[in-house]
């Protein structure tokens, strides 16, 4: 297991890059943006990480930023932890044996989520891409929330 990123949601984009790039100094590595999904992300590194980082080899911050309004209360600004994983299913499968809870099964072969029992979620990524989609993941539903 490699950790990837911690992400955030941020309420004003321009006034997260102000801080975090212009006064802390972090350089953004890559951005996705989403019609579908109506958000952009933006992951930055350390000035230090910046090399690795952009060859995804250092953890990064994972700035997201939702472009319908959303107030953030109760923590929800911070999203998840992520760590990309050998084999999605085989993990899956132990942390549902020893009695975690798969909030966001692997339908896609791709990603998960779980929640640690303090409650912060934990998104787990297929390393090298998604696997052939297969059961009982493919047909489980989501449980509660990530």
């Amino acid at each position: 297991m490699r950790y990837l990123h911690t992400m955030v949601r941020v309420k004003d984009l321009d006034q997260s890059l102000d801080f975090y790039c212009k006064k802390l100094g972090m350089i953004e590595v890559r951005r996705t943006e989403s019609e579908k999904g109506r958000y952009t992300n933006l992951f930055l590194a350390a000035p230090e990480d910046k090399m690795s980082a952009e060859a995804s080899k250092s953890p990064v911050l994972e700035l997201t930023y939702n472009w319908d309004p959303e107030d953030y209360i109760g923590g929800r600004n911070f999203g998840h932890l992520a760590f990309e994983v050998e084999n999605i299913y085989d993990l899956c499968q132990r942390l549902q044996e020893s009695g975690v809870t798969i909030n966001r099964p692997p339908r896609d072969g791709y990603m998960a989520f779980i929640r640690s029992p303090d409650g912060i979620s934990i998104e787990l990524l297929q390393k090298g891409g998604a696997k052939e989609a297969e059961e009982p993941w493919q047909s489980m539903e989501n449980t509660g929330s990530w």
